[in-house]
């Protein structure tokens, strides 16, 4: 049996801002979510990368092609009921963080992942008041609790649709150091998807490509930068 898929019925992809915020219209009605919750979003920029995903759809809709849609419905139907759950769930990262375990060996990885995130480290002191303890190999080590309270509060201040996006850059990266850095503007999505992949990176070198892994690391990748994407265009609600 063939399955089912939903075929592309408008011809007309538009954005307008209304008292709920800007929506996308498709021959002049709203998008709605799956959960049929008005698809209301805060900023021009973040409408017009939804819409651009409905304008590219040709003959059936394809879901996986609308990262922008994807996300926005995540953060009105998943986000928005338990924001401060999610919220909380993120900067837990902060008591785990990738940069914060190291390898002791052999130098070369030692050497590139000091290079690479000892100034994130630092970063963190500095410009977040959040100083972390660094250690080497996989032995949990405790963080700061006056650090912990203040990533929490940075997560704590975004709204629902970038907090939505966030959560794909801490998830992906496993980092929330990485992902506020993102958000601050402190380091592209490119090289923050770059620092995060030392580790695999070496494997790689030493062992060489693995055609499935890789795959699943170019699909991960362009889910990172999507995100930050999207990050960047829902502004600062």
């Amino acid at each position: 049996m063939t399955e089912w898929a939903a075929k592309v019925f408008w011809s007309e992809v538009a954005t307008e801002e209304t008292a709920e915020g800007w929506q996308v219209t498709l021959d002049g009605r709203p998008i709605r979510t799956p959960g049929k919750h008005l698809l209301a979003l805060p900023t021009a920029a973040l409408a017009e990368r939804v819409a651009e995903e409905w304008r590219a759809q040709d003959g059936q809709i394809r879901p996986e092609t609308m990262p922008a849609t994807r996300t926005a419905n995540s953060a009105i139907e998943k986000v928005a009921p338990q924001q401060a759950d999610v919220s909380a769930m993120l900067a837990g990262y902060g008591g785990t963080d990738l940069i914060c375990y190291r390898a002791d060996a052999p130098a070369e990885l030692v050497s590139r992942q000091a290079a690479a995130w000892d100034p994130m480290i630092a970063w963190a002191a500095e410009s977040l008041q959040a100083p972390l303890n660094v250690t080497a190999g996989v032995m949990a080590v405790d963080q700061p609790a006056s650090s912990l309270t203040r990533l929490h509060a940075r997560v704590e201040e975004l709204g629902i649709f970038r907090l939505a996006a966030f959560h794909d850059l801490v998830a992906l990266s496993g980092s929330l150091v990485l992902a506020l850095a993102v958000l601050d503007g402190r380091l592209g999505a490119e090289a923050a998807w770059t620092i995060s992949r030392i580790d695999e990176a070496w494997q790689e070198e030493q062992w060489g490509p693995d055609e499935e892994a890789a795959a699943a690391t170019a699909t991960r990748r362009e889910a990172f930068l999507n995100a930050a994407a999207f990050l960047a265009a829902a502004g600062e609600r």
